[in-house]
This record gives structure tokens, C-alpha cells and sequence, in this order.
């Protein structure tokens, strides 16, 4: 296999894609059997899942944004065709404008089985891709656990043969898929997490996410600093790019800024302030009540009248 692809197209990948594959691999694996005595073999081997990719593609970009299942049949290495074509046309009614790119499939990295579905789906798509989804965890792995593989024909011991390589990628969202996956990522734990767990992984996240921005920061950092000493060449491409970033950090430090921050702020103090004399009120109006009641049991057997 290569180590990437010299095919100059440029990849992009929606989040909605590396949702549906993940939704799909967790519902095959907790649909799946537990294993009988003596089958330890088989429950150290996470399923496979496989299906579509459709998207569209504008010259040399190739934008991935959603796919779909496929019906697999392990014993062959071959696909449902009729479910496919069925799958399709159901597909090309809703959304016209999307063709068939590829496939995706879960694992570690491709197998020589996958190159035979690949081929099949070629009558579809000359040259389809490939996405593989790793499901297994890695928490020292800071990328995302997908690949994009191209096929290319390459001559190995006087033989052409197809071969997979890696093809770069970049994550693309829109409004709606953002708003989706901030939902996503909010909501509560199945195992009915406290509220004070959710907040210590909440503050987690937020955590990690500062750190890599100062570690980006301090990057980039040392990259002009090194620029500026001579030691790299100057790329005014970059250069425009950080003064582009560079501009957007003065705009929290404007008087308007300051001034709406200040109404937000005493905003709050002053809803606070309300309610806190709120509950003294509701408090005191209970004692009250409580007193008057006291009050008017003494009165009746001392035959006087409460005057609260």
C-alpha cells in the first residue's frame, strides 16, 4: 500500500458521515450475539459495517456529505447489489443533485478483501473512495480515526495491480450539521451520570480544548520568531494569514465591548439580586403565615383575635 495518494483531488468530509458510520457500527455490536462456550476467539472480533458514500464533485474537490447501509455477505466478500440499486434510486429522489463516491467500511486499516468490493463498485464510480473508520479507542490519538483511501494501478513484480493509498482530508460543516453535533456532544451520559460529573467532563473539555489552542499558539509562535531570525524563509502567504488572525484579537478589547460586557454583567448581578429578595419575601411571607396560625389557635382558646 502507499503511503498517499498523487492524484491531486481535494477531500472533504462532513461530521454527518463519521456519525452515521459510528451510529452504525454501536447498533450492529449491540445487536450482536453474545458469544457460546468456547467461542473467545470470536468476541475479540469487532464487527464490520459497511455501506455508501454520496456527495458531489466540483473539478478536482470532492465533497463527501452523507451515506447509507449496505447489505455485506461475509462468505462472498460481495454486496447486495438489488439493495444497492434500490438504495440509489430512493436517495437520488431526495437528494438529485448527490452521486455515489464510494463506500466506507470499520477497521484498523484495509484488508485484501476490501479491494474486490472496491472493484464492484467501479461500474458505479470509475475511481470510488474509500472510508475507514477505526471504531477501536485511542486516547493519546488527537486526529480523527478516518481514513480516505484511492485506489491507483500501480506495477508490482512486473504484475499492475490496484493498490490503496491515503489521500488527505479536511473536515467541512455547515450550520445545521454544527448545531447537531454540539448537541451531540451535550448530551447526558445512558448511565445517568451526576449533574456533578457531566460539569467535572464539561470543564474537561474545555480544559483540553485551551490547551491545544496554546500549544497551536506557541507553534506558531516560534515558527515567526524563527522567521524573523532568518533561520526559514519568509512566505508572505503565511504572513497575511496571521495578520488576518492577528486582527480579530483587538475586537474584545473595544469600548463597546467593554460597555456591553458591563450591562451584561450588572445584568445579571441585578437578576440575582432579584430573586435572592424574592425567596427573602416567599421566606418570610411563610413564617408569617405560620405565626398568624399559631396566633389564631391561641386566640380561640383564650378568646382573643389575631391581628397579623
Amino acid at each position: 500500500m502507499a503511503s498517499s495518494s498523487s492524484s491531486g483531488l481535494t477531500f472533504k468530509l462532513h461530521p454527518l458521515v463519521i456519525l452515521n458510520i459510528s451510529d452504525h457500527y454501536t447498533r450492529v455490536k449491540s445487536q450482536s450475539q453474545p458469544p457460546q462456550n468456547g467461542a473467545e476467539s470470536t468476541a475479540s472480533t469487532p464487527p464490520r459495517v459497511f455501506g455508501c458514500v454520496i456527495g458531489v464533485q466540483r473539478g478536482r474537490t470532492v465533497e463527501i456529505f452523507n451515506s447509507f447501509e449496505l447489505l455485506y455477505y461475509p462468505s462472498s466478500h460481495s454486496l447486495d447489489r438489488s439493495f444497492l440499486e434500490k438504495k440509489q434510486e430512493l436517495y437520488k429522489k431526495v437528494f438529485p443533485n448527490y452521486y455515489i463516491l464510494g463506500w466506507y467500511s470499520t477497521g484498523s486499516e484495509a484488508e485484501e478483501s476490501d479491494m474486490q468490493i472496491h472493484k464492484a463498485l467501479m461500474d458505479i464510480n470509475e475511481s470510488p473512495v474509500y472510508v475507514l473508520l477505526n471504531p477501536s479507542i485511542n486516547h493519546a490519538q488527537k486526529d480523527l480515526p478516518a481514513t480516505i483511501y484511492e485506489s491507483e494501478l500501480h506495477v508490482i513484480d512486473g504484475i499492475p495491480q490496484l493498490i490503496f493509498v491515503r489521500s488527505s482530508y479536511t473536515i467541512e460543516t455547515v450550520e445545521a450539521e454544527r448545531i447537531s453535533v454540539d448537541h451531540v456532544a451535550h448530551l447526558k451520559p445512558s448511565d445517568g451520570g451526576s449533574a456533578a460529573t457531566q460539569l467535572a467532563a464539561h470543564l474537561t473539555g474545555i480544559h483540553s480544548a485551551i490547551k491545544m489552542l496554546n500549544s497551536r499558539i506557541r507553534v506558531l509562535h516560534h515558527y515567526l520568531l524563527a522567521m524573523q531570525k532568518g533561520d526559514i524563509p519568509c512566505e508572505n502567504s503565511l504572513l497575511r494569514q496571521v495578520s488576518s488572525l492577528l486582527r480579530r484579537l483587538p475586537a474584545i478589547e473595544s469600548e463597546k465591548f467593554q460597555d456591553d460586557f458591563l450591562m451584561e454583567y450588572n445584568d445579571t448581578l441585578l437578576i440575582t439580586y432579584l430573586a435572592m429578595l424574592t425567596n427573602c419575601s416567599s421566606s418570610m411571607n411563610e413564617l408569617v403565615d405560620k405565626f398568624n396560625t399559631a396566633y389564631e389557635k391561641h386566640s380561640r382558646r383564650g378568646g382573643r383575635t389575631a391581628f397579623f
